[in-house]
């Protein structure tokens, strides 16, 4: 139940006729004094008139002025800051398909724990929110164009496919200009949704080698600050991790600072799982940030049930003490 904003603060107004019906009941309990008074024999009254019911008698009165003061706040029209599911709004989920992936360190490997959240996440997206799906290695390839149909990025996470290398920066491209030419068609008179890119690597770029290459993943980052599309990146995996490539052994450690870094330059966050488990609370999280926000909203339901009950005690408690309205 709310007083933190109204949306129709006239109606309070009426609280003058609540104040009014108020005083017209202490004024008639006041003249009906007097007019007992007029009695002569007080003895003889007490006798033939019935006993009195003191201060419960008032209560049916009081109960019935409550609920009216009860219901002129609900005709004002309170509002409370609620979550409500965002209708318009685009995500791109950009996933790190390199073959470092392959590592055991989070079982039962990175991509297939990596998979699983993000099939969650896809899954569990709000129904207004349009979601495309990205992979990248060497390249970046679209997979999904952002879409409201969740069944075909769920489909196309369950089949990614690892490849060699690690270009950050053209996952990062391929998103925004995803996002742009999504945008191009759905603005309308309102304008592009907003959107965002959610970003999971295990790795450092190794293509180019240079983060602040054309096309390396700190001048993406700043390419989506100017496009006002923040990165939300996922730093997936430890600092144990090794895969074999070409028979050999090698050591595929988190890279945790250039993906912090990255979120930094694009305005966004950033976000860090060394296990399955923490992995899916970081898509959790993201969803519930994404797929949701918060407005004011209506508010009133609480006070109309509240105000309609305590009516209805009043009206009750008036025939049972009284045998009448008061």
């Amino acid at each position: 139940m709310s007083l933190t904003g109204f949306a129709s603060p006239w109606w309070f107004l009426l609280l003058l006729a609540v104040v009014a019906v108020a005083v017209g009941y202490v004024v008639s309990q006041r003249a009906r004094r007097k007019r007992t008074m007029r009695f002569a024999n007080l003895e003889l009254l007490d006798k033939v008139a019935p006993k009195s019911q003191g201060w419960v008698r008032h209560v049916p009165a009081i109960l019935i002025v409550l609920s009216l003061l009860v219901l002129t706040v609900a005709l004002a029209g309170p509002t409370a800051e609620q979550k409500v599911p965002r209708n318009r709004a685009t995500v791109v989920l950009v996933i790190d398909t390199s073959l470092s992936m392959e590592a055991t360190d989070v079982a039962p490997t990175r991509l297939k724990a990596a998979q699983e959240s993000a099939r969650s996440f896809a899954q569990n997206m709000t129904p207004g929110v349009n979601l495309g799906l990205i992979s990248f290695a060497g390249t970046a390839t679209v997979l999904v164009a952002p879409t409201t149909d969740r069944g075909g990025v769920v489909k196309a996470i369950d089949n990614l496919k690892l490849a060699q290398s690690t270009a950050t920066g053209e996952g990062i491209f391929a998103a925004l200009q995803s996002i742009e030419s999504f945008s191009a068609i759905v603005g309308g008179a309102e304008g592009p949704p907003p959107a965002r890119i959610v970003l999971m690597s295990d790795g450092k770029q190794t293509v180019p080698d240079d983060l602040y290459a054309p096309r390396g993943g700190y001048t993406a980052a700043q390419a989506a600050k100017q496009a006002q599309v923040p990165i939300s990146s996922i730093s997936f995996g430890t600092t144990h991790g090794s895969v074999d490539i070409d028979g050999k052994p090698q050591d595929v450690k988190v890279d945790d600072q250039s993906l912090e870094e990255i979120a930094r330059l694009s305005g966004g966050d950033f976000y860090k799982a060394a296990s399955a488990d923490e992995l899916k609370r970081v898509y959790d999280d993201l969803g519930e940030q994404i797929g949701y926000e918060l407005k004011d909203a209506d508010a009133s339901r609480p006070w109309v049930i509240l105000g309609t009950l305590v009516l209805m005690i009043g009206a009750a408690a008036s025939l049972f003490l009284g045998q009448r309205l008061p």
